[in-house]
């Protein structure tokens, strides 16, 4: 996924002002003259924090020079949010470079019609979809198999945690943006959740996807038309699949409710949802679903995800916390060898941040995503990863490529709207609950100019919108002051 227009990345970072030149941005008129700029964008917003009890670090660097252009607190470092991501984006590309897939293999013997000992293994593609295991049941089925005699699923590539670090910090959030992670998963290992009111009085149609691996206990009643709908489907952990506790009402001639949440443990998730679809295509499944591994060498099928350069728009642009602990545990595996850990791949953005020289003292990486309250990096930190990002061979288009464009995609499309048609702001955003970040770049034209920075805004719980003005702010003006030095227009 890139960006909507799917631009190629020549077209793209000509929309940009990018030429990427050697890896390299070229150098304009002196860069340090923005120095007293910057410094007097960060007084309201320095200011602010201040009074409101909150802090606030930033810092700008110059691109082609990697000089500091200005800051405050730039070397603290702090809960960086998804601004973690980058981090992540960047050691994945600096190891695995952008062409780089995952796979998922289908194992078993196709004899009469006979398919035994289906066995699902996968690289730890973040990306498989419910879709794409009806492409794997039809071409079983084209391929002449008609019954199956159970499905197991080979999760060895990873180790058996499949909780990423932090996420234990809220075990009672179902919702999908904390899911687990496993080497063969689908659907961002989450469930779908449809509610339909039938006529006043009935019940209502409650339905799970994949078929079968969440059990009901309960019921949600159908009411009246215009009276308020009230539903409560809570989900527990029962063994490997789920138990729905159901309740509540919803109105009849209302809309259905259609929504995801995430599973407890992921790892038979997949065998179900293959079961689905080759009861779709057909074939008849019988016997265990499950854990387990083949002797079989040669795949009867193989499933490719998309590059790495194609994925990781789902961190920089949409910021997935699913595609980034998924990926960091991948690259883990593809590394140092089954089976993939979330602690070796953390290890391996460490080992990253070192090579590179931005990891200033406090730098902590647990988790790949962000979430929750697990890593520390300091805005110097981030902004020298963005350096590197862009100068790095290997990773610049890709880098670049898959961060969200002010005013017109991902988590920046409502934000930098006077920018959108120079597209002069590329950037991560950050948010949890106490926590603002935001770090990219702003593109001078023509790409003579090219600034790193990074704000994180650190106690904001309940001024988080207040924070992102104020970080945004500062951000324009430094654009402003960039295009305002250029001798070409947009």
């Amino acid at each position: 996924m890139g960006l909507p227009e799917r631009l190629s990345r020549r077209s793209f970072l000509a929309g940009c002002g990018v030429a990427l030149v050697g890896g390299e941005a070229s150098a304009g008129a002196a860069p340090e003259a923005l120095a007293p700029l910057i410094g007097s964008a960060l007084e309201p917003a320095t200011s602010w924090a201040a009074g409101v009890g909150a802090r606030l670090g930033a810092c700008f660097l110059d691109v082609a020079t990697g000089a500091e252009l200005g800051g405050v607190s730039a070397g603290v470092a702090e809960n960086p949010a998804s601004n973690e991501k980058l981090v992540t984006a960047g050691t994945l590309l600096h190891h695995l470079g952008g062409a780089h897939t995952f796979g998922t293999a289908v194992y078993g013997r196709l004899s009469d019609g006979r398919l035994s000992g289906l066995v699902l293994r996968g690289e730890g593609d973040p990306s498989l979809t419910s879709a794409d295991l009806a492409v794997t049941a039809g071409a079983l089925s084209e391929r002449g198999a008609r019954e199956v005699d159970g499905i197991a699923v080979d999760q060895s590539v990873f180790d058996d945690v499949f909780v990423p670090p932090g996420f234990e910090q809220q075990p009672n959030e179902w919702a999908a943006f904390r899911a687990p992670v496993s080497a063969v998963a689908v659907d961002r290992n989450s469930v779908l959740v449809l509610i339909e009111p039938m006529k006043s009085g009935e019940p209502a149609r409650v339905t799970f996807e994949p078929d079968g691996f969440v059990e009901t206990d309960g019921l949600v009643r159908t009411g009246p038309r215009g009276k308020p709908s009230r539903v409560s489907a809570g989900l527990a952990g029962k063994g490997d699949h789920l138990i729905a506790h159901l309740g509540g009402a919803v109105a009849e001639g209302t809309s259905p409710l259609r929504y995801r949440q995430r599973v407890d443990d992921p790892r038979v998730l997949p065998a179900y949802a293959l079961r689905n679809a080759l009861t779709t295509a057909g074939v008849s499944v019988s016997g265990r679903l499950g854990l387990g591994q083949s002797a079989e060498t040669v795949p009867l099928l193989f499933h490719r995800s998309r590059s790495l350069a194609e994925l990781l728009p789902e961190l920089g642009k949409n910021s997935d916390n699913f595609y980034a602990e998924t990926l960091l545990k991948a690259l883990a595996a593809a590394v140092h060898g089954a089976p993939g850990t979330s602690a070796a791949g953390a290890e391996l953005a460490m080992a990253w941040l070192h090579a590179i020289g931005a990891a200033d003292a406090g730098t902590r990486v647990t988790n790949g995503s962000g979430l929750f309250d697990t890593n520390r990096l300091s805005p110097r930190t981030l902004a020298r990863v963005l350096v590197s990002g862009w100068r790095e061979p290997g990773l610049g288009f890709d880098y670049v490529n898959q961060l969200a464009v002010g005013g017109v995609d991902g988590t920046l499309k409502q934000r930098f709207a006077s920018l959108a048609a120079r597209r002069a702001v590329l950037a991560k955003t950050g948010t949890l609950n106490d926590t603002v970040a935001l770090s990219g770049y702003v593109l001078g034209p023509g790409q003579r100019r090219v600034v790193a920075f990074s704000f994180i805004a650190s106690g904001v719980h309940g001024r988080l919108a207040a924070a992102r003005q104020h970080i945004d702010a500062v951000v324009e003006r430094v654009a402003g002051a960039l295009w305002a030095s250029g001798a070409t227009n947009p």
